[in-house]
């Protein structure tokens, strides 16, 4: 869920409303914070919290437009800046394109890490041994095993492939 510290007014979204506004900015906010967007900024969080209409499509043409910048050899100088006009004066997604978010740069670590445990163990050893890699509503990241165990994201990558093995397949 969108966790925006600054906004006092959140009791005037329904939870339908927030629901779907955090289902939107889940597919976007990897890429925004890896161009640069900084979301514990009280400006930016009230930004995307205060958009009403168009909020797809500032997410994305935010990031079209540094994708414009990086292929004219530019660099986003503001990217909070950029965000928040995109979000108040409704800037349209016409450049968009969706092979856009296929960027690697622009992954979860929880996709990283699945897209790793592949290729450490194989995609029968993986899915006969991990559940889910995933976030919770807090941002917490953790590991699913199908044995019902559960560790955090941080301390598996920690563990190395090995002993995570080991630690997924006891019983």
């Amino acid at each position: 869920m969108l966790r925006l510290k600054s906004f006092n007014q959140a009791y005037e979204f329904s939870v339908e409303e927030l629901e779907a506004k955090d289902e939107i900015f889940t597919k976007y906010k990897y890429a925004l914070a890896y161009i640069g967007v900084d979301f514990s900024q009280e400006d930016v969080q009230e930004a995307l919290l205060n958009c009403l209409d168009g909020f797809e499509d500032a997410l994305r043409a935010t990031i079209a437009y540094w994708y414009w910048l990086e292929e004219n050899s530019q660099t986003l100088e503001n990217p909070n800046m950029a965000l928040i006009k995109a979000l108040y004066n409704r800037w349209d997604s016409r450049y968009w394109k969706d092979e856009y978010l296929n960027n690697p740069k622009f992954k979860s670590p929880c996709e990283i890490f699945w897209e790793q445990s592949l290729k450490a163990w194989g995609r029968d050893i993986r899915n006969e041994i991990i559940a889910d890699v995933n976030s919770d509503d807090n941002g917490f990241e953790y590991v699913l095993f199908r044995n019902g165990k559960t560790i955090t994201l941080s301390v598996a990558q920690r563990l190395g492939w090995e002993k995570l093995k080991e630690y997924a397949l006891q019983q």
